[in-house]
């Protein structure tokens, strides 16, 4: 497939222990062109500077700008970048079953070094994909961090953590909604929700709530 954002290239970011071969995101490496991994020093032990170093050299290697497709901790990483002197190379970011860090650091007790949960706006576009059965954020914590970061939200329903547990393997609608962010970007101010008819249940197939 081609690049679903034309002249950038997408960098995927898994969460704790990485994307095995069945996860949605190593299909979407191997699916599309101008797509890869960001590996990490540790997949198993967390640790946000090392994360950060990773995702930096990442971003500068790129030939011009990057998308991001970020799951679960990965979300978290790509919100650090809020503040960071590369946010202006990020064209847009989908967030798939972002984890609340409270409660991510209960399910995995002394694992994760990751700080505080961000909380900034982000000042590229970007979209929440979220299920109201995660056991990873509540659907009350996922509305509001979506709120703080500025971002639109995607409710696919009793999802789990969409990840391979949940049934999630190759993701169609994963590519479509990267796409619709793209096209949406060209029309939104950077850090506000798209409208209702940018993000259709028709290609979804989920409700939008907005923020």
């Amino acid at each position: 497939m081609k690049p679903l954002i034309p002249d950038t290239e997408t960098l995927i970011l898994p969460g704790l222990n990485g994307s095995p071969d069945d996860h949605w995101q190593a299909h979407w490496a191997r699916d599309n062109a101008g797509s890869r991994v960001v590996e990490q020093d540790s997949w198993t032990c967390p640790d946000l500077d090392s994360w950060m170093g990773c995702l930096e050299r990442a971003i500068e290697a790129a030939p011009g700008d990057v998308g991001l497709v970020a799951h679960s901790l990965g979300c978290l990483l790509a919100a650090n970048l809020a503040s960071h002197r590369l946010t202006s190379r990020v064209r847009g970011a989908l967030l798939v079953a972002p984890c609340d860090l409270e409660t991510t650091e209960k399910l995995h007790p002394c694992v994760i070094n990751f700080g505080g949960m961000p909380r900034s706006r982000l000042p590229f576009p970007s979209l929440v994909v979220a299920s109201i059965n995660d056991p990873y954020m509540s659907v009350e914590r996922v509305r509001l961090t979506a709120r703080c970061w500025g971002s639109a939200l995607i409710d696919l329903g009793e999802a789990g953590h969409i990840n391979i547990a949940s049934g999630f393997g190759r993701w169609q609608t994963g590519y479509a909604l990267f796409d619709l962010l793209r096209s949406s970007s060209k029309r939104l101010p950077i850090g506000r929700p798209p409208h209702d008819e940018l993000f259709p249940r028709a290609a979804t197939g989920a409700p939008l709530v907005l923020n």
